[in-house]
């Protein structure tokens, strides 16, 4: 977490950066009135982009990279809570603090626009006139399928786990169960 806090503190220069790039080019809409200041204004101005963007890249890939270990850490922090839950014969369950940190990742990793299912997606004007040209998102974004990110042997586990709690559960249960028939009888003076 302190490499992304660290990772974080570097925007200052970024944001200088973009400050001078704004300077350089402006908003981009100022009137020219030749063809060829025209095509001189987008070359500086496609120039200026291209430099902003590499002194964003670093910090993009580091964000990444550090949000990947961040992943990483909080997976195996759960899996310990899981044990040490197991062991004290406890519910094993997420705490508030990772729900939220996993709830925080970037949906964007590559800082790139992509089609998100239930989130965005760039329709097509074909599209739209499939959707008889209604701009309803829920026609376009889908359903949104919950990724747990956890590998198929960390989902065997998690369901062999809840079997057994289960398990456990009814066997509690049906002793219960025999516990509270009995005390029915008593009270009723059929024992």
């Amino acid at each position: 977490m302190a490499e992304l806090v660290e990772q974080w503190a570097s925007l200052d220069k970024l944001q200088t950066r973009y400050e001078h790039y704004r300077e350089k080019c402006g908003t981009g809409f100022q009137p020219v009135n030749s063809k060829a200041n025209r095509q001189d204004a987008c070359s500086t101005m496609n120039e200026a982009q291209h430099q902003l963007r590499e002194a964003f890249d670093p910090f993009f890939a580091a964000l990444h990279e550090g949000l990947k270990q961040l992943d990483k850490t909080v997976r195996q922090h759960e899996k310990q809570e899981a044990e040490k839950a197991q062991t004290n014969g406890k519910r094993t369950a997420t705490d508030r603090k990772t729900r939220a940190l996993k709830t925080a990742e970037e949906r964007f990793p590559k800082a790139e626009y992509e089609d998100v299912t239930g989130l965005c997606k760039l329709a097509s004007p074909v599209e739209v006139e499939e959707q008889e040209y209604s701009l309803n998102p829920g026609r376009y974004v889908g359903v949104v399928i919950e990724e747990d990110g956890k590998t198929e042997e960390e989902f065997v586990e998690d369901i062999l786990a809840t079997n057994d709690e289960l398990l456990r559960l009814n066997k509690q249960a049906h002793e219960l169960e025999s516990v509270i028939t009995h005390n029915v009888s008593v009270i009723a003076g059929e024992l």
